[in-house]
C-alpha cells in the first residue's frame, strides 16, 4: 500500500502505481530479470487541472495485486489534504472501487487496465506551480514505469528521492525529455521504501484546485479579507468613539442666570427662553419622568388653570379654573385634559388613582415630542437608525459567518460584521439626544437652577414674594429641591398681596406664613408622582 502526504502543491496520485499493495508477497526479484507484478502508469495533467490516469498492471499466475490510494491524507498534525477520483473505467480481471475515503484497485492474474481522473491535485506556490508525490510501499514491486505530461513542456524536477524514510537516496532513473514528458522507471522496489518526487511547472499553467484544510485553511482562519474586515471594524469603532466623545464634550457652560427681573419697583420671576418646568426636566435628563409631570401640574395651578384644594390630611382635589387655551403648549394641554377631561370640572386624587384613569405613556410621549418639535431633541426616528442598522448588521454578520464557513471560508468576516452591529447597539445609548439648540437650552436650565438656589426672600418686596415663590416652585420640583425653596420662603406672609393664602393652593387661607404648607406640600408632590409610575 502506498500512503500519500501532500506538499505545497501536488498532482498527488501522479504515480498512483507506486502505491501498490500486494495480497501476497512477490517472489524475490533478481537484479538482471525482475519477477513479479509490473505497473505501467500513463498520466496527463489537462488544462483544467485534472490528472487523467491510465493504469495497466500485469500480475503473474498465482499472485494478486492490490493498490489502495487514500482520498484523505494527513499532511501534518492539524491539516489534511483531500482528493476525488472520478470517471472510473476498468477492463480485464480486476476492479476499482471507492469506499471509506479509499480508492482501491484489485487485480488477479493477467492484465488489468484502469482509467480514472484525480481531482484537487494542483495548488499555487510562489512564482510557480509545484506538485509533490510521496508514497511508501508496503509490498515488493518488480517494476514500475510511469510517464507524466502537463500542458507546459517547461517542467522541472525539483527533487526525487528513493529508499526507507530517513535513509533515502537520489533517484537514478527519472528524467524529463526535451518534449517536456517526465519518465520514471524503477525496479525491485521493496516493502517500506518510499518515493518522494517534487515537480515544478510555470505559474498559471492550470487552475489551482488543491483541497487542503488546516490552521491556515479553516473557515475561521485569519486571512487577508479577515484582516481587512477587522481593520475596517477597528477604524469604524475609533471613529464612532471619537464622535461620541466630541459630541458629549459640546456641552455649553452653565453660568448662573438671574431669575428675578426688577421693573418699576416690582420684582418678577423669569425663566430663560420661556422654558417651562416640565420642559426643563426633560432637557436635563433626556426623557420624561413622573417628577416632570408633577412639576407641570403645579405650574398649571400657579398659572391659574387649576386650583388645588386640600380636603384631608392626605387628600386633595383639582378644580378647573380656566379652560385650556393657546397659551398652553401641546404637552401641557395633554396633561390638563388627562386630569380634567371635557365635562369634568373637579377631580380628587383618589379618583385619579383609579386603575387606567391616567394614560402615562401618552403624557410622557407628548413631553418628548414637544422637545423634538421645538428643536431641542433629535427626532427619535433618526435616533433609532443606529438601532435598526446595528440589528441588521448582526443578522447579516451571522448569515455571512454561516455561509462562509460552509462555502467560501473567511468566516471571521461575518464575525467582524456582527461585532460592528453589536457596537452600534451599544453605542446607541451614548449617542446625543439633544441638538445644539437643545444643549444651549439645557445650559440655561442649569444656569436657572444655580440662580434660583441663590435667591432669598429678602431680595423681593413683600408684595411680590408669593408670586415669585409660586412661579419658581415648579422648577425646584423638577430638580428635587422644592423643600429648600419652601424653607427659603416659609416665613413670608401670603396675605401681603391683599389676598389671603396662596392663590393656587387652598386649605391654608388663614395662615400668615407657609409653615403648614411646607409640611403638606411634599405629600402632595408624592401623591401626584405616584399617579404616573415609571414603566
Amino acid at each position: 500500500m502506498l500512503t500519500f502526504r501532500g506538499g505545497a502543491l501536488a498532482l498527488l496520485l501522479a504515480l498512483t502505481g507506486l502505491l501498490a499493495v500486494f495480497g501476497t508477497s512477490a517472489p524475490a526479484a533478481r537484479a538482471q530479470e525482475p519477477v513479479g507484478s509490473i505497473l505501467y502508469l500513463d498520466m496527463t495533467l489537462n488544462r483544467e487541472g485534472v490528472l487523467e490516469v491510465t493504469e495497466r498492471v500485469t500480475v503473474p499466475p498465482g499472485e494478486r495485486f492490490t493498490m489502495t490510494l487514500p482520498l484523505r491524507v494527513q499532511i501534518s498534525e492539524d491539516s489534511e489534504r483531500r482528493f476525488a477520483v472520478t470517471d472510473i473505467e476498468t477492463s480485464g480481471p480486476g476492479s476499482a472501487t471507492i469506499a471509506d475515503d479509499l480508492f482501491t484497485v484489485d487485480a488477479g492474474p493477467g492484465e488489468t487496465t484502469v482509467r480514472y481522473s484525480v481531482r484537487n491535485t494542483v495548488s499555487d506556490a510562489e512564482g510557480s506551480q509545484v506538485f509533490r508525490w510521496f508514497g511508501v510501499l508496503n509490498v515488493d514491486l518488480a517494476e514500475i514505469h510511469a510517464s507524466l505530461i502537463s500542458p507546459s513542456f517547461e517542467m522541472g524536477i525539483v527533487e526525487c528521492l528513493l529508499g526507507p524514510i530517513g535513509n533515502t537516496r537520489p533517484c537514478a532513473q527519472v528524467r524529463i525529455e526535451p518534449d517536456g514528458v517526465m519518465y520514471l522507471d524503477q525496479t525491485n522496489l521493496r516493502r517500506g521504501e518510499s518515493v518522494d518526487l517534487t515537480l515544478q511547472i510555470p505559474p498559471g499553467t492550470v487552475p489551482p484546485n488543491a483541497d487542503i484544510t488546516g490552521p491556515g485553511d479553516s473557515p475561521f482562519a485569519v486571512t487577508g479579507p479577515v484582516l481587512v474586515a477587522f481593520g475596517l471594524l477597528l477604524a469604524a469603532l475609533v471613529a464612532l468613539a471619537a464622535y461620541i466623545f466630541w459630541v458629549r464634550r459640546q456641552s455649553v457652560p452653565a453660568e448662573p442666570m438671574e431669575p428675578l427681573v426688577r421693573n418699576g419697583g416690582r420684582t418678577h420671576f423669569s425663566s430663560p427662553a420661556g422654558i417651562l418646568p416640565g420642559e426643563a426636566g426633560v432637557l436635563l435628563d433626556g426623557h420624561s419622568d413622573p417628577t416632570d409631570i408633577a412639576a407641570t401640574v403645579v405650574d398649571l395651578a400657579v398659572r391659574n388653570y387649576l386650583w388645588i384644594s386640600r380636603i384631608g390630611e392626605t387628600q386633595w382635589r383639582l378644580v378647573r379654573v380656566n379652560p385650556a387655551d393657546d397659551q398652553l403648549r401641546a404637552y401641557e394641554r395633554t396633561v390638563y385634559e388627562a386630569l380634567l377631561p371635557p365635562g369634568t370640572d373637579a377631580v380628587t386624587m383618589a379618583e385619579l388613582a383609579a386603575p387606567g384613569r391616567l394614560p402615562t405613556k401618552p403624557l410622557r410621549r407628548a413631553m418628548v415630542t414637544d422637545a423634538v418639535d421645538r428643536g431641542a431633541f433629535i427626532d427619535p426616528v433618526r435616533r433609532r437608525i443606529p438601532l435598526w442598522l446595528g440589528g441588521g448588521l448582526i443578522v447579516l454578520g451571522a448569515a455571512v459567518t454561516v455561509l462562509a464557513a460552509l462555502l467560501a471560508g473567511h468566516a471571521l468576516v461575518g464575525v467582524a460584521i456582527a461585532l460592528a452591529g453589536g457596537a452600534l447597539l451599544a453605542a446607541q445609548r451614548f449617542l446625543p439626544v439633544r441638538t445644539a439648540f437643545g444643549r444651549t437650552l439645557t445650559a440655561q436650565v442649569r444656569g436657572l437652577q444655580r440662580g434660583l438656589e441663590q435667591v432669598t426672600s429678602r431680595q423681593i418686596p413683600p408684595g411680590d414674594r408669593e408670586l415669585v415663590f409660586s412661579r419658581g416652585l415648579p422648577y425646584m420640583v423638577v430638580w428635587s429641591r422644592a423643600d429648600n425653596w419652601v424653607r427659603t420662603f416659609r416665613d413670608i406672609d401670603p396675605s401681603a398681596d391683599d389676598d389671603p393664602g396662596l392663590y393656587w393652593f387652598g386649605g391654608f387661607e388663614g395662615d400668615r406664613d407657609l409653615h403648614r404648607f411646607a409640611v403638606h406640600f411634599p405629600y402632595f408632590i408624592t401623591a401626584i408622582e405616584s399617579l404616573f409610575p415609571t414603566e
